[in-house]
């Protein structure tokens, strides 16, 4: 699979290393970004949060409109 956005560069052999978990676009090393994910479960009434994080990986676009204030 090829990068999305290295398409758009005119780059279109740059490998992709995941698949955007807001767009869905195929991402490559350098546009994809891997963030902490934190895992929520049902309890009784509520939500609890687990100890440890999960990854999720997003691509440069999302990652900046999930971060723009």
């Amino acid at each position: 699979m090829a990068c999305y956005d290295c398409i758009q560069e005119n780059r279109p052999d740059t490998v992709g290393i995941g698949i955007c978990t807001r767009c869905g676009l195929a991402t490559c090393h350098d546009h994809a970004r891997v963030l902490a994910a934190h895992v929520q479960r049902a309890n009784g009434m509520g939500r609890t949060t687990g100890p440890r994080t999960a990854r999720r990986v997003v691509c440069h676009t999302c990652h900046a409109a999930e971060t723009a204030h």
